[in-house]
């Protein structure tokens, strides 16, 4: 074997069948395939793992104690492997505390600075620690924001008090909550509070002195201390132990209340003390609430700092602007990010870094960019590989596919219709071959000349959430409608944030990872097991419990996962097949019970598209022809969720959705981790799903969908502050012939035009 390739011999993992493959070191090689089709299982659950596994195996067994155990992929040989670095999608630190600025350290760094040349000068970095008692807000605990009564939601502004003005629960008419108000002597029972003053609304809301009376039925009145209604339901509700409410009042209390920035702090995290601190007249908020591309101009005007020590930060800042990412702000919390965010964020440090000899892998990194910021991330790839590195890459994007140096595909289909090797060479002999993907770089496209007419229109007006510059725009109803611009431009603020505020009964399918167990399968999560459950309980006269592999059916060896996994310190962790069960997850008592001559185990077995044509109940048919529609037919309906694609899990969570009855849906690019081969299953799914009448409005980049739409909304013109405006609004082919739209210039090249 050639020193210069990585060689894989006999991968098995997941549907790989018998996999041997070699790939160029020091090249970026592009794994492409339809969704399923196995490159994630290659590149990942076997290069990647045992390049982890053996490098983990280097070190004292002090140290691999405290490392990630890794489980020897099946494979028979994997050769020539350097240290990796796995830049993939999982989120970026979920915890409500993980910013952007504490994620990439520089934070950190500003912190340091602050603490030493600050005016005043405090001495220690934790005094601007927003995770510090020394320095986080007392108030809000350095989260930035609280919860709190939300007035606007608790009064009813036409009324008067005598009127029952008070929407909150326990102030009813004639009552002596009532009266605790309107027999106050400084407020106004009779006036409508719509024209109370500041000052006579202040007493309503916030007023502590004096006293009012309460006159009971009996005839008896009593003199009591006057307290405002905010200060009263905070007391009575949010200030009691969570555990003394019972869960219709704590659910009454929840109308009325609303999560914002916290008053102490203004959402700056930090206590009046380190507020008080500036650099060159700038506190460390302001520095933090600055996007990368602006703090990178103040930095570069700042004196009260030696260049050499704002040099770090300064080039930390060039690398995150330079991926594509200069509209972000230090304090933005990294659970907003998307997955195509966070896994460019995660590449900052890399960037810095002078080492060689690397291999990195990357799992569809352009997920989430607009054509625009392409360009950007191909740079990136072949600046890694131009330093020494190998760079390997699973991706869809032919932005993306036309800079590798290989490529290798995988297929020819997915699940059991693929895992073998369809290609291996240069994206010019791609294009020529007869696979899949050489199909697809060769078919030409066509922008949709005949788009629906609209039913009526869903107005969003003056939205101003995060970068949205007073946007107002009309959603026409019954059709498809394609919200694009470049990262950043304003898209998940406008539909996700505004447009799901002003209509909550919409059906929102986002890209947030699948809330699941580690037994849980698409049977369990599309809530069609119970259905087949209960079928085996009917047919057989056996209890519903005894065909669940999580109750009293499943294997006592396995308890029901059909595997046994052995975990022992200091060695990686090996997982064996039940001979008790023989991996079938059940007794031998539940699988003697069958319905058609099949057994529960068979069912778990069984793919969605031998499935739906097995059960002939309603339900369960309904909820299989869902995995089809989704392009998911070849998934096992036991096959566990943590095996599937970003991709794969997007589209089952719309499987999920599809039966709702919400006539509004809501997709957060559905074409993450399709091959575009696919995109035309989802296109035809969307149709479908509009020709029933419902309104489908998508984020999307990909520009066959945008070609394909019936109305299109591009927001820019670029990302931060510098987007949050309507570019354009109309049909695609009009779309086509924007000059003011950089997705008009990219979906002109896209048609060839």
């Amino acid at each position: 074997m050639s020193p210069g390739y990585i060689r894989v011999a006999g991968a098995r993992e997941n549907n790989l069948a018998d996999v041997s493959v070699e790939i160029p070191v020091n090249r970026i090689t592009v794994f492409v395939g339809v969704s399923g089709s196995g490159k994630s299982s290659l590149v990942f659950d076997t290069i990647a793992v045992e390049a982890q596994r053996q490098l983990n195996a280097t070190y004292p067994w002090s140290v691999r104690s405290q490392l990630p155990a890794y489980e020897r992929p099946h494979v028979d040989a994997v050769e020539n492997l350097t240290a990796p670095v796995v830049v993939d999608q999982r989120p970026l630190g979920g915890n409500a505390r993980s910013t952007v600025g504490t994620i990439t350290d520089v934070y950190s760094v500003l912190r340091g600075l602050y603490a030493r040349f600050g005016d005043p000068v405090l001495g220690r970095p934790g005094r601007f620690s927003f995770n510090d008692p020394e320095g986080m807000c007392p108030e809000c605990d350095g989260l930035g924001r609280t919860l709190r009564p939300d007035p606007d939601l608790m009064l009813d502004r036409s009324k008067s008090l005598a009127e029952g003005a008070i929407l909150v629960p326990g102030y009813p008419v004639g009552s002596p909550g009532w009266q605790f108000y309107t027999n106050y002597p400084g407020l106004n029972a009779s006036k409508k509070l719509s024209r109370y003053s500041g000052e006579e609304m202040e007493t309503l809301l916030h007023g502590s002195e004096g006293h009012t009376e309460l006159k009971f039925k009996n005839g008896r009145t009593q003199r009591v201390r006057y307290e405002g209604l905010v200060a009263n339901f905070t007391r009575r509700n949010l200030k009691r132990d969570v555990g003394t409410l019972s869960e219709k009042t704590r659910a009454a209390a929840e109308r009325f209340i609303a999560e914002g920035p916290c008053p102490s702090c203004a959402g700056a995290r930090l206590n009046a003390e380190a507020l008080a601190v500036r650099l060159d007249g700038h506190t460390i908020a302001d520095l933090a609430a600055m996007q990368v591309s602006d703090l990178l101009e103040a930095l570069r005007s700042m004196r009260s700092v030696p260049a050499e020590l704002l040099e770090p930060v300064r080039a930390a800042l060039e690398r995150i602007d330079g991926i594509g990412l200069g509209y972000l702000t230090l304090d933005r919390a990294t659970a907003s990010l998307s997955g195509g965010e966070a896994q460019r964020l995660k590449l900052v440090n890399h960037l810095g870094s002078d080492l060689r000899g690397l291999t990195y892998v990357f799992d569809e990194p352009s997920v989430g960019l607009h054509p625009h910021d392409v360009g950007r991330l191909t740079g990136l790839l072949r600046a890694l590989r131009d330093k020494g590195n190998t760079v390997l890459v699973v991706e869809h994007d032919p932005d993306v596919v036309a800079v590798a140096d290989h490529v290798v595909e995988l297929g020819p289909g997915a699940g059991s219709h693929g895992g073998h090797v369809e290609f291996t060479g240069t994206v010019a002999r791609l294009r020529k071959a007869r696979t899949v993907t050489g199909a697809a770089l060769r078919r030409r496209a066509a922008v949709n000349g005949t788009p629906r007419r609209h039913t009526g229109t869903l107005p969003v007006r003056n939205a101003s959430l995060h970068n949205l510059r007073d946007v107002s725009v009309d959603f026409p109803a019954g059709v498809l409608t394609v919200v694009t611009g470049v990262a950043g431009a304003g898209k998940s603020s406008l539909v996700g944030g505004v447009f799901r505020q002003a209509y909550p009964d919409a059906v929102w399918v986002d890209q947030s990872p699948i809330a699941a167990s580690s037994r849980s399968t698409p049977a369990t999560y599309l809530g069609l097991w119970d259905g087949v459950r209960k079928l085996f309980a009917k047919s057989t006269g056996a209890d519903a419990g005894l065909f669940s592999f999580n109750s009293a059916g499943a294997c006592e060896a396995c308890q029901g996962k059909g595997v046994l996994i052995t975990e022992i310190a200091f060695l990686d962790p090996v997982t064996t097949h039940c001979d008790r069960c023989d991996g079938r997850r059940f007794t031998d008592a539940v699988l003697e019970h069958r319905v058609r001559g099949t057994t529960i185990a068979d069912v778990l077995a069984m793919t969605a598209e031998q499935a739906v044509e097995f059960f002939t109940e309603r339900p369960i048919r309904t909820r299989l022809q869902a995995l089809l529609d989704t392009g998911l037919g070849y998934l096992g309906l036991g096959q566990s969720l943590s095996t599937l694609s970003g991709g794969e899990r997007q589209r089952l969570k719309l499987a999920d959705q599809l039966a709702a009855t919400g006539s509004v849906y809501l997709l957060d690019e559905p074409t993450s981790g399709l091959h575009p081969a696919d995109t035309g299953t989802l296109l035809a799914l969307l149709d479908g799903m509009v020709d029933r009448g419902n309104t489908v409005i998508v984020i999307e980049h990909d520009p066959a969908v945008i070609a394909h739409a019936d109305w299109v909304v591009d927001l820019g013109p670029e990302g931060g502050h510098r987007g949050g405006r309507v570019q354009f609004t109309g049909t695609p082919d009009k779309l086509a012939r924007a000059e003011n739209s950089l997705t008009g210039e990219h979906l002109r090249r896209y048609l060839g035009e």
